[in-house]
């Protein structure tokens, strides 16, 4: 008996309606999720002066976890503005859950459809608070990976710091707390995307028109093929 759809009779093809639309609403709710790409290196390493290039040039949102949890420890009568200020002054990643929250509450206000997400996920507990928060609502293609060496991003940190960067963590006591926190937790979830295939590196030990020509060659096809 031949049972392909074009031959059923009219009362069961009226009854698979809705399960051929349920199918293809979430078809198309997989493919509208938003497209993540992930920004990570060294302090100093220049991700949010490469981020703002992308965003000029290829119309993605910037956010950077740093910078919203800074915002957030300025707001007045934020429930976890001390906590925060204290892990940053003290080199120390700030708990999933507030970092997350933040991230999910900026994508869903934006309503964008892409986003960099810069100085995230730090360590695996904020990769595990990542795909247990975010994993059916987002789609991440790639880690962008600035390598640059320690000594480029702490001259880089200390004159951003001495030009008034504003931020407390510019000095060296802080730096290098953030490097051994960088070089022990974070480069191993750079390992971890790199045996997924999932990792883009550039050299951001050059200058900004030398690495952006390599930005260029990873996001001009990603674009195009989006």
């Amino acid at each position: 008996m031949d049972r392909s759809l074009c031959h059923l009779s009219p009362t069961t093809g009226l009854m698979l309606i809705p399960l051929v639309q349920g199918i293809r609403k979430f078809a198309m709710s997989a493919a509208q999720k938003p497209q993540i790409v992930f920004v990570l290196g060294a302090p100093g390493s220049g991700k949010g002066t490469i981020c703002k290039n992308i965003v000029e040039n290829y119309k993605f949102i910037h956010l950077s976890a740093g910078d919203l949890l800074r915002e957030e420890q300025n707001t007045e009568g934020s429930e976890h503005g001390d906590m925060i200020k204290e892990y940053i002054k003290l080199g120390k990643i700030v708990p999933v859950e507030i970092t997350c929250g933040l991230l999910k509450k900026a994508i869903e206000k934006s309503g964008a459809s892409r986003f960099l997400v810069d100085g995230f996920p730090r360590n695996q507990n904020n990769l595990d608070g990542w795909e247990k928060v975010m994993s059916q609502c987002v789609d991440v293609k790639f880690v962008l990976f600035l390598d640059c060496s320690e000594e480029v991003c702490t001259e880089r940190c200390l004159n951003r710091g001495a030009q008034g960067s504003g931020r407390t963590d510019d000095n060296l006591d802080s730096l290098k707390k953030r490097f051994n926190t960088y070089s022990n937790e974070t480069m191993p979830i750079i390992k971890y995307y790199e045996g997924k295939g999932m990792v883009e590196r550039v050299d951001s030990n050059r200058t900004l028109p030398e690495i952006f020509e390599d930005i260029k060659k990873i996001f001009t096809p990603f674009i195009s093929q989006s």
